[in-house]
Parts: C-alpha cells; sequence; structure tokens
C-alpha cells in the first residue's frame, strides 16, 4: 500500500481451502462512545474506538483497538450501518465515511450510519505497525537486478523488513490476515448493536467483504464491490496478473502523451514517447534526479498513473521538462505528490505485507519469483521488478498459511460488483470471476475505463446504479458476463492546473484510495 505523503466475536479456521466461521463466547460489547471529530470537509463525522480479541479463536485473550468513525444518518427511517473500506491492505477508512457520506445522493445518504474503520494494525488503530521505518527513503537500487550486486541489494532489503517485522511485532503477525479482520468487522457490527450490516468495499476491500460474506452470508443486507480482487489469485498471482495490467496502463499513458503532442512535445509515435521514458529512467539510474528520483523512484511515480488518469497531466508535464529542459524539480514535486512515502506510507506497508504475506501461502523459492519476473518483464517491462521487490518480503515472511479462503456464495442477498475493463491494480477477470461465485450478483462495467475505484467519481451512469442499490436493493439484470454497462470517463485534457487535478471528486477519492491496492 503507497499512499501519497501530502495526503462478534468469533473464531475463524481456515480448512480446507474454505472460510468457516465458529461462533465463540464472549460478553455483548459496550455501547460505543462517539465523539465529535469533524473536519472542514466533513463536518458530522463521529469517532469512537473498539476493544476486539487479537485472536478471534480466543475471545478472553490480548484485545487491540480498531479505530472508527461514523456519519450518522439522518432520515426518519434508517437503513442500519454501511461499512466502507477503502483496500490496501492498510488503507485507513477513517475519512472514507466522510468522503462516501457526501458523495452519495443526500436522500441516500441520509437513510445510512456510513461507518469507516481502521483495520487491524493500521493508522489510529492499535497497535499500528511499522516495521522498518524510512524503508522506501530514496535513494533505492534499481529494480531491475541487471548484475548480481542489484539483485542482492534488493534481496537484502526485502529479507531484512521480513525479520524486523517479525522482531518488532512477533506476537501480531500470526493474526493480521483477512480473516481476522473479517471477524473484526463483525464485533463492529455487534457493537453497533446491528443484526445486518452493508458493505462497500472498494479494492482489497472487495476481498474483504467477500471473505466476511462467506463468514456471515446472515449477517449482510446490501454489498457493493468496487474494482474487484480476484479471489482465485490470492495473492501471488493476482500480482503477476497486475504487472501485465500496469504495463498496459503505462503504455495507455504514453498514448495519451502523444496524442497531446501540441503540450508535451514528446512524439505523435507512442513508440517513440515510451522509448523517451525508458531513456529518462536510464539517465536517472545514473544521475538521480535532484539527488531523490532514481530508476526506483521513477516507477513509484508513474505506478499511480495506472490507478487514476487525474494524475497523467502532472505526469506528462514532468516528464516533458526532464526530456527538454533537463530540470529535476517537476520530476522531484511529482514524486513528493504521488510517490514519497511518509509514516502513514510506512504504516500502510507494513499492514499490506503482513496481511499478504500471511493471509495465503507464497512461494519461498526465489528462484521461481526471479523466473516469473524475468518472464513477465520481457513483454511487460514498467512495473514487473518493482512488484516483485514490493512483494518480496513474503519470500521470507516468518508467518503464513497454505489455503486461502473459498468465497464462492451462494447464501447471499444479491450484491452489486463494478469493473473497469482495462483497470490495471484489479484486471477485469477478477470482476468476473468474483461475479460468477458470488450467486445472484450482478456485475456493471465501465467499457474502456482504467481508472481503479470507478464509483463515487464522477461516472454519472455508474452511480445511478450504485445510488439504487443502497436505495432499495434495485440491481440490474442483463444476459451476459456484465448486466449493464456504462461508457467510460472521458480522459483528461490538457493544460490542466495541478489544483483542478486534485480538487475533483475523483481526485479526492483517489487520494483516499492510495496506491498499491
Amino acid at each position: 500500500m503507497r499512499r501519497r505523503a501530502a495526503v462478534l466475536c468469533a473464531a475463524a479456521a481456515v480448512l480446507a481451502g474454505s472460510v468457516t466461521g465458529v461462533p465463540a463466547q464472549a460478553a455483548a460489547p459496550a455501547p460505543l462512545a462517539w465523539k465529535k471529530c469533524a473536519t472542514h470537509d466533513y463536518p458530522t463525522l463521529q469517532c469512537a474506538s473498539l476493544e476486539v480479541p487479537l485472536d478471534h479463536a480466543n475471545p478472553s485473550g490480548r484485545r487491540i483497538t480498531l479505530a472508527l468513525s461514523r456519519v450518522p444518518h439522518t432520515a426518519p427511517a434508517s437503513e442500519g450501518p454501511l461499512l466502507v473500506n477503502p483496500g490496501g491492505p492498510g488503507g485507513s477508512g477513517l475519512a472514507l465515511a466522510g468522503f462516501v457520506a457526501s458523495a452519495l445522493p443526500k436522500d441516500v445518504a441520509a437513510r445510512y450510519d456510513v461507518v469507516g474503520f481502521d483495520p487491524r494494525g493500521v493508522g489510529r488503530s492499535s497497535p499500528a505497525l511499522d516495521c522498518a521505518p524510512g524503508h522506501f527513503k530514496p535513494v533505492r537500487p534499481d529494480t531491475v537486478p541487471d548484475t548480481p550486486a542489484l539483485e542482492q541489494a534488493n534481496l537484502e532489503r526485502a529479507r531484512t523488513f521480513a525479520a524486523d517485522c517479525g522482531k518488532r511485532y512477533g506476537d501480531v503477525l500470526p493474526y493480521m490476515d483477512t480473516v481476522s479482520a473479517a471477524q473484526d468487522m463483525d464485533a463492529i457490527r455487534a457493537a453497533l448493536g446491528a443484526p445486518r450490516i452493508s458493505y462497500f468495499g472498494y479494492s482489497y476491500g472487495t476481498y474483504l467483504g467477500a471473505v466476511y460474506a462467506k463468514l456471515h452470508p446472515d449477517r449482510v443486507r446490501r454489498l457493493v464491490l468496487d474494482s474487484i480482487v480476484d479471489p482465485t489469485g490470492v495473492w501471488y498471482a493476482d500480482n503477476l496478473g497486475q504487472e501485465r495490467a500496469f504495463d498496459d496502463r503505462h503504455r495507455a499513458l504514453m498514448a495519451w502523451i502523444a496524442t497531446h503532442d501540441a503540450a508535451y512535445g514528446l512524439g505523435k509515435d507512442p513508440a517513440r514517447v515510451e522509448a523517451e521514458w525508458y531513456a529518462m529512467r536510464t539517465a536517472l539510474a545514473k544521475k538521480p534526479a535532484g539527488g531523490k528520483v532514481g530508476a526506483a523512484e521513477l516507477e513509484d511515480t508513474f505506478i499511480p498513473g495506472g490507478y487514476y488518469n487525474g494524475y497523467w497531466p502532472s505526469l506528462a508535464e514532468a516528464f516533458a521538462a526532464y526530456v527538454h529542459d533537463k530540470d529535476p524539480e517537476p520530476l522531484v514535486e511529482a514524486y513528493d505528490d504521488f510517490a514519497g512515502v511518509d509514516t502513514s506510507g510506512d504504516n500502510g506497508y507494513s499492514v499490506y505485507t503482513a496481511v499478504q504475506c500471511g493471509d495465503t501461502a507464497w512461494p519461498h523459492d526465489w528462484a521461481r519469483w526471479r523466473q516469473d519476473a524475468w518472464a513477465v518483464y520481457a513483454k511487460s517491462p514498467f512495473m514487473a521488478w518493482n512488484n516483485a521487490w514490493y512483494n518480496a518480503p513474503c519470500v521470507f515472511w516468518p508467518t503464513g498459511r497454505t489455503q486461502r479462503p473459498d468465497v464462492a456464495n451462494d447464501k447471499l442477498p444479491p450484491a452489486l460488483l463494478f469493473q473497469a475493463t482495462d483497470d490495471a491494480a484489479t484486471p477485469y477477470a477478477g470482476g468476473v470471476a468474483a461475479h460468477r461465485l458470488l450467486a445472484g450478483s450482478s456485475l456493471v462495467v465501465e467499457q474502456g475505463g482504467g481508472n481503479h475505484g470507478i464509483t463515487l467519481s464522477g461516472n454519472a451512469c455508474l452511480d445511478r446504479y450504485l445510488s439504487a442499490y443502497l436505495a432499495d436493493g434495485t440491481i440490474p439484470r442483463g444476459s451476459g458476463p456484465a448486466d449493464a454497462v456504462c461508457t467510460k470517463s472521458p480522459d483528461p485534457t490538457p493544460p490542466a492546473s495541478k489544483a483542478a487535478s486534485t480538487s475533483s471528486r475523483g481526485s479526492v477519492l483517489h487520494a483516499l484510495l492510495g496506491f498499491r491496492g
């Protein structure tokens, strides 16, 4: 999980590839003590905290604390709680509650208590993980291991990170997993006094929601999944799929820059623009821009462009300034805006690795990783090695499971799924797979869209389906893989001021969702 620097009680067992919830005996939770925590953007936001078992199989054992937020319903009749999650794993959901409540139509939002939460280990929850402060401090080794020395330097970083996490949080790591986080959600439900909850998750939050629904299908009222993790590829295969898809999305950015050659002067041929980008990467590997943006940092800076095309003008301007004027400042500024990792980012990455590495089995033979990474790199070089190193601590992780939950579910009320066809972070196949596994679900597709997180981001067609479903459960029914299709939101048009590119609803949402999740 990489974020912009500016910015119940039940036990679970993973058995034979399925998720099983086993009720545990525990005292009823005390009522939540909500206090005002209003911000300028979200003036009705309230906050509370909730203690939950570290190990849900041992509810009388050690407790940890979850940070919660909510925007209370204002309508006379309530639909109950709507829990929201921005993904990651490692994303904070506290501000997302305010965003969702403000972005939904007023008459729909008024009927829900929109509830955000920092999952275990995240943000204001306690303990909050920070395995290796400054792990992404620039300048890092080049991600492409053209020499044995580079490979060993990157391997040592991954090995050290895993070891540091084990030393600092060895007592917590065995319980940093999706099933435990889903059981935390049920503890939140119980503390809210709600027999059922509705849930709205983006990115990794779609997998968390699907796991919760598998554990407690009778406690789900409505389920919205946006930009869907392929539950059949958790997690190694999903990451390989990401790497191929991000290369396609990076090439889409190069093609957009070529289309707007009048603004950027980098050529009208996308292949030429791409060649210029890789030439820039080669130069930065030798001499980092401003002593800060080397080859690895350049990749980090452009990866967010694969999540959200609203960042394309800023990235293109920085690219052009470096090529034409040898001016490093716009590139450094773009790095600081999109890729610089602060304390929140360190926490997010720590939770990301703890959950993904601990959720299920990863290959522990580095030779397998090397072979797969080079194979992807041969055709899709943009993020192949960068992402391999991002996940490489899983080779050395001190905990882990041998099974992954089977989220297939025929006991749910109809769920509503949203997926863009060209999403890089969670490729389209994941939405189709989840649609197949969640019986009775409805899939709404943004045709040609490449953004990650597509509802409440400016596409009125998608938002109409979302609002109708949350209002009364209405879903579209079609005859093909997609039950409904919306035209994609238009790409940005240069020049766009930085203020304009960061103030739109889409930009606000994507700052909350962050990257790598």
